[in-house]
């Protein structure tokens, strides 16, 4: 005879619904009532689902970086350097300053806006971003096409540079069109004609 009674929420919508609630307002600015408003639970199934506040924000970020991130993976595949920057900057202005989607990146926003109290949500938004930036250097010293005197980690940490800048912008409230214009710029002049 199975123990328990059967979750009366989808797990899976809930977390989305954490998902998009930290997205909009960050670690620190969200609320386990936020949460449990958004994701339709009390905080005993929040709980039991979850974990506590900081380990439902782990789930959460896997699933951005699984999810509306994913361009940033995709892009590791792309066949030329270019291609692989182009497609960064460019999925960074789409993800941050979409119209279906909150402005700002959930990790950039982590990293910047959690203070003393929520250094386990920060140390991993760190993380992540840690991770994808090795990523991307890694691409970058196999890449043969790679333009000569570029150090593959500086360019790495530069394209990551460019990116968060974009989503905090897109956070202040630039326009889609205004940060397509900052991520052509950035091609041009990385990669003259």
């Amino acid at each position: 005879m199975p123990g328990g009674r059967p979750r009366a929420f989808d797990p899976d919508v809930a977390l989305d619904r954490a998902l998009e609630v930290f997205w909009r307002q960050g670690y620190e600015g969200t609320s386990l009532s936020d949460l449990t408003a958004a994701m339709g639970v009390n905080r005993p199934s929040l709980y039991a689902a979850f974990g506590n506040k900081e380990q439902l924000f782990a789930k959460a970020l896997d699933r951005y970086i699984d999810g509306p991130g994913a361009f940033a993976t995709e892009a590791l595949t792309a066949p030329t350097v270019r291609e692989v920057i182009e497609r960064l900057v460019e999925g960074a202005v789409e993800l941050t300053a979409g119209a279906d989607t909150p402005h700002g990146c959930l990790n950039v926003n982590s990293v910047h806006a959690c203070g003393p109290d929520s250094a386990a949500a920060r140390e991993a938004a760190i993380a992540c971003r840690a991770a994808g930036e090795v990523a991307l250097r890694r691409r970058f010293e196999e890449a043969p096409d790679l333009p000569p005197g570029l150090d593959p980690g500086v360019l790495a940490r530069l394209v990551h540079t460019v990116t968060d800048g974009i989503a905090v912008q897109a956070a202040s409230g630039r326009t889609r069109e205004e940060l397509r214009e900052v991520a052509a710029l950035a091609l041009r002049t990385l990669f003259p004609a």
